[in-house]
């Protein structure tokens, strides 16, 4: 099982903390409904914490995100796409492949809003 306090892998789904504004409340998704999920490298970090720079890119609230170098996007068909940093992207990654979801390293297009 993976858990950062903000991400966590369970046995059914995926559940995004301090994802909703303004109260913050958790997000969960099964793992049945993910589409697919792409690694992003964030050399530089990302300045946006919290929210959306794009109105398609959602980022969970996450104060240590300057200081990150990668960020998954996680593709559920809709318009709202959720973007996460976990703490610790590749234990993230084989914890997500342990049930059944693939990471590609291909970033989805469009991908300027949450920088």
């Amino acid at each position: 099982m993976y858990d950062d306090g903000l991400v966590a892998c369970t046995d059914h789904e995926l559940i995004i903390n301090r994802y909703y504004f303004p109260f913050g409340s958790a997000k969960r998704i099964r793992y049945s409904d993910i589409r697919g999920v792409s690694r992003v490298p964030l050399p530089n970090g990302s300045r946006r914490i919290w929210g959306s720079g794009d109105f398609t890119h959602w980022l969970n609230l996450d104060a240590h995100r300057p200081q990150k170098k990668a960020a998954f996007v996680i593709d559920l068909g809709k318009w709202v796409v959720p973007v996460i940093t976990p703490d610790e992207p590749g234990r993230f990654a084989v914890e997500l492949a342990a049930h059944g979801v693939t990471t590609s390293g291909n970033p989805p297009q469009g991908l300027t809003g949450f920088a």
